[in-house]
């Protein structure tokens, strides 16, 4: 199940950027979550554990790929962490439900992510509640956003 937070968070891990830089372990890269996220949000293709090739880019790092990519990994990767997901952008919110579907995540979220037209289940950790769809969602999140 996804658990969402909404608003400063003590616990959550808000600089993202470089926590990734040092704590990425290369199989991260190379399993075919990761493949996937970079395809679709990076519009990137894994040439192995050090290099990704950009169309924009050219080759790069990991450490170079948008936020959103690396804030995926990390809450793939660090189960028992919190991260901040305001870090990444609308394309990012069907991963975090497909992350949720096989475990309990939970993120920290500063703004209100559409989660898209399709039903899904949260439950939001600030009152306690649980939501199905995006009308549900708005209706919780505007309080604390």
């Amino acid at each position: 199940m996804l658990y969402i937070y909404f608003g400063d968070m003590p616990t959550a891990i808000y600089n993202t950027e470089v926590f990734f830089k040092n704590t990425y372990e290369d199989d991260w890269i190379l399993d075919d979550f990761a493949k996937k996220v970079i395809k679709k949000i990076d519009n990137s293709v894994v040439v192995d554990a050090q290099a990704i090739k950009s169309p924009v880019l050219g080759m790069i790092p990991p450490t170079s790929l948008s936020g959103g990519t690396k804030t995926l990994l990390l809450i793939k990767n660090c189960p028992d962490k919190v991260f901040n997901a305001s870090t990444c952008g609308d394309n990012c919110a069907k991963f975090l439900l497909e992350l949720a579907k096989s475990r309990d995540i939970t993120i920290n979220l500063r703004h209100i992510m559409n989660f898209g037209k399709a039903s899904f289940t949260a439950k939001i950790l600030n009152d306690g509640s649980t939501v199905c769809n995006m009308e549900d969602f708005l209706t919780v999140a505007a309080q604390y956003v």
